[in-house]
């Protein structure tokens, strides 16, 4: 069984839609994307996560990565599947999980913090790393850890990273990211995600510009 390789991105970051409702989520997926926004994760311990995801995998152009974050068993993956999700994405390192996935075609982030976890990850055909809490490691400790793992390996930097702090993690050539809590949280409006993913993106193409 192939890896699955992450897909080519003008802007790798993953809007992490934590606590949406399915009533929501056409409104936000719609002005995520028209923001530049390129992947959507809805972690599974939001309200009727499965449903929101059927629906913003309908909304979602192609090319926009949709998928569920919290993934923890491998029926989880089923189900995502069955949603049409393409996108899996788990705070640990779990073989089974990860291969059911690469079964099903899926994009993979298994979330590591080690460099044990890591190359775990990777032995296990990881699409990419999502080291999280990115804010603990900061971008020297998964600079540190990077060394160690296979050059080609996407790696994403979850937990404490915003717009605030993308210039850090791009000096040490870390370009994806996945933004939560400072792009959306429970009770925002369409309009209040809309005006913060616009900053969101252009900070990280400032970012980007002035690595370089």
């Amino acid at each position: 069984m192939s890896v699955v390789p992450f897909p080519p991105m003008k802007r790798p970051l993953v809007a992490i839609l934590r606590g949406i409702k399915p009533e929501e989520t056409a409104g936000i997926v719609d002005v995520l994307v028209e923001s530049g926004m390129t992947a959507i994760e809805i972690p599974l311990n939001s309200p009727d996560p499965f449903r929101s995801i059927e629906i913003a995998v309908k909304k979602a152009p192609a090319g926009i990565l949709i998928g569920a974050g919290t993934v923890l068993t491998v029926e989880a993956v089923d189900r995502l599947h069955e949603a049409g999700g393409r996108l899996m994405v788990s705070p640990n390192v779990d073989v089974e999980v990860i291969a059911r996935a690469r079964s099903h075609g899926m994009v993979t982030m298994p979330g590591v913090f080690t460099p044990t976890e890591a190359l775990l990850a990777a032995k296990a055909g990881a699409s990419s790393l999502k080291f999280f809490p990115a804010s603990v490691l900061g971008a020297a400790g998964i600079t540190a850890i990077r060394a160690v793992l296979p050059a080609d390996m996407m790696i994403a930097a979850v937990g404490g990273v915003s717009d605030n702090n993308f210039v850090d993690y791009v000096k040490a050539g870390v370009v994806a990211f996945g933004l939560g809590s400072s792009l959306y949280k429970p009770g925002m409006t369409a309009a209040d995600v809309a005006a913060r993913a616009r900053a969101t993106i252009d900070a990280y193409d400032l970012a980007i510009q002035k690595g370089n």
